[in-house]
């Protein structure tokens, strides 16, 4: 990771944390993942060699830049949808800082949409970062868009447990998937397709 990156993501994480600090309501706060997180998921990438990402939640693009830079060193790309389109805004001026617009596809939308319209099998990761409540809604979509050996990762498993415990329940039970929580950040819980 080049000193560039290294700064942006350091400048982020202290915007975020100060940001949050001071926001008064839900939607002003950029709600990133954790530095460690950050890591983990650009290991994933690696790790799996994965080159088609999806992330639902960009927020300032915090994790975005995490994700692109490590698929940008596999020749792939990250599709990122946010709803909001300040953070959109702020997004897109992050990742032209770092210079990884060429691996990221910003998508103002509702996610149910694009997941709805995904091909099957498409993403190699998924990474669930937005609204909660949605995921078990979302949960047949997005079991069918991931591919066989892909997975997906869903952050504050632990931070909001309560509020996540229906969709990890769910996700469990399937039997085409194996899922772990892992102990990272706020709590990563990962489902990998096994068939």
């Amino acid at each position: 990771m080049n000193n560039n990156l290294k700064q942006l993501l350091a400048e982020l994480e202290h915007f975020g944390r100060q940001n949050d600090l001071n926001a008064t309501h839900r939607n002003e706060k950029m709600l990133n993942i954790t530095h460690d997180t950050g890591a983990f998921l650009a290991s994933l990438v690696q790790s799996m060699g994965a080159t088609h990402i999806l992330e639902i939640g960009t927020s300032n693009g915090y994790s975005t830049l995490w994700l692109a830079h490590a698929v940008a060193q596999l020749g792939g790309h990250i599709t990122t949808i946010e709803r909001d389109a300040a953070k959109i805004e702020q997004a897109k001026i992050n990742f032209n800082r770092a210079g990884l617009t060429n691996h990221i596809m910003q998508v103002e939308a509702d996610a149910t949409e694009l997941l709805v319209a995904a091909k099957p099998e498409i993403f190699d990761i998924i990474f669930l970062d937005s609204d909660r409540n949605a995921y078990l809604d979302w949960w047949l979509h997005l079991r069918q868009a991931v591919r066989i050996g892909g997975v997906v990762v869903v952050d504050n498993a632990t931070s909001h447990a309560q509020d996540m415990q229906a969709f990890m329940d769910t996700v469990t039970a399937d039997a085409d998937f194996s899922s772990k929580l892992i102990d990272i950040g706020n709590g990563e819980f990962m489902a990998v397709r096994t068939v």
